[in-house]
């Protein structure tokens, strides 16, 4: 038996029962849910930093963008509003395509 008290995705546990294992699960509450999130998405960051590929990274990559829009729905907004939000703050404060690197600010 292998132990993971980690949140997982909806398809996990057919997964493994369709390969004659079962598994043992639960429904978390909110405030259980939106906890497990954070880690989840401190998780998926965490694989991401250890990927190896380009592909393995757009893998990682979509797993956070899934995390993110599951804990964007626990704040009350669905994705096309945190689009909106993203959106937003580029036509604000522009976004990162640039690649400048701020090195110190001097006071006048």
């Amino acid at each position: 038996m292998t132990t993971h008290n980690k949140l997982i995705r909806n398809f996990i546990p057919n997964i493994i029962a369709s390969t004659g294992k079962s598994s043992t699960t639960c429904i978390l509450d909110e405030a259980e849910y939106a906890t497990e999130l954070r880690a989840k998405l401190r998780e998926e960051a965490d694989e991401y930093f250890a990927a190896s590929s380009d592909a393995d990274a757009l893998e990682e990559l979509a797993d956070m963008l899934e995390v993110i829009r599951a804990l964007a729905a626990t704040h009350g907004a669905d994705p096309q509003q945190l689009e909106q939000i993203r959106a937003d703050k580029a036509a604000q404060r522009g976004g990162f395509d640039q690649r400048i690197y701020l090195i110190d600010v001097h006071e006048s």
